[in-house]
């Protein structure tokens, strides 16, 4: 502004006055100077506003800067002061479950300790009920083994049985039709002759033909002394009156008798083991048909064999089962 004020001052003084050539020179050299000097400064004027312009569009965006970091620096703090907060509330909820953690461990240690002495008693329990199974099984293969050799033992005695009522029938064949009959039932063998064949009426001597079929039977049994004989005398339901031959006073007695007189005949064999025979009375009180008729009577009339086989190693397979 001071040099603008000069340069007007000398052009108004040259404008009013006269002024000599030097002075008017030197005046021309100055305001040459001053107008150079005008020209520099108005070009640094102008570097000094674009310089104001960019430092102003510098600083505006220093301030936006400022300010987006001045909301993330307060945007950290908030988060810091939640962080710092949540890292409170977890360090208690920590200390809370470390102290709830130990308790908790405790009672799981008293816990397992007991689950452990219990899962120990049930070992233990367990092994006993292995070895009782393992002897149980052991057990049943032995009873197994011994059920097969019974099943085995019956099995040859239904056969030897078999056998048995075979021959009796083979050897009795010619008293078919004759009141005799034999048959194989509840593992014995049955030999069944009617009084018609053996005995007269009221009477216990054995008749010839009879005497034969016994005879027959007493082979039979001489070839097979394992076997038990049982000889039952059977009469009908008439009452014995008066005295007989021999003093038989009822059926009792006279079905006895009649036993008994088959037995002689089957001990007469030497073959035939005596220790084998028994003679029983049955009287009138086995009947197999009704005694209202005299078919029904005649059938009652009898005597029937019995032959079963010895069971004692049958009764001891079953006493070891």
């Amino acid at each position: 502004m001071i040099k603008r004020a000069s340069l007007g001052l000398l052009v108004l003084a040259l404008s009013t006055s006269c002024v000599s050539k030097k002075m008017y020179t030197d005046l021309e050299n100055k305001f040459a100077e001053l107008k150079k000097e005008r020209n520099a400064l108005s070009d640094e004027n102008e570097a000094l506003k674009t310089s104001k312009t960019q430092l102003e569009n510098d600083n505006a965006s220093l301030k936006a800067e400022l300010e987006k970091t001045i909301a993330e620096r307060n945007k950290l703090a908030a988060d810091y002061a939640a962080a710092s907060n949540n890292l409170k509330t977890l360090q208690d909820s920590y200390k809370a479950l470390e102290k709830n953690s130990d308790e908790a461990l405790k009672a799981n240690m008293d816990k397992n300790r007991e689950l452990l002495a219990k899962l120990e008693a049930k070992e233990k329990a367990l092994a006993a009920e292995k070895a009782r199974l393992e002897k149980l099984s052991a057990d049943l293969k032995d009873r197994s083994d011994r059920v097969t050799e019974l099943e085995n033992i019956i099995a040859a005695k239904e056969a030897s049985l078999k056998k048995l009522k075979d021959a009796l029938s083979k050897s009795l064949k010619a008293f078919e039709g004759k009141g005799l009959t034999v048959q194989q039932k509840d593992g014995k063998v049955y030999v069944s002759m009617e009084n018609k064949l053996l005995f007269e009426s009221g009477s216990w001597t054995v008749g010839s033909e009879g005497k034969n079929a016994v005879d027959l039977v007493g082979k039979v049994l001489a070839e097979n002394p394992e076997i038990a004989v049982l000889i039952e005398g059977h009469t009908d339901n008439d009452k014995i009156t008066g005295t007989l031959g021999g003093g038989v006073e009822n059926n009792w007695d006279l079905s006895t008798k009649r036993a008994t007189a088959i037995v002689n005949i089957l001990s007469s064999n030497p073959k035939v083991k005596k220790e084998n025979l028994t003679a029983a009375g049955r009287s009138e009180y086995n009947p197999i048909m009704s005694n209202e008729t005299a078919d029904g009577k005649a059938k009652n009339r009898r005597i029937e064999i019995i032959l079963t086989p010895k069971l004692d190693e049958l009764s001891k397979a079953l006493n070891e089962i």
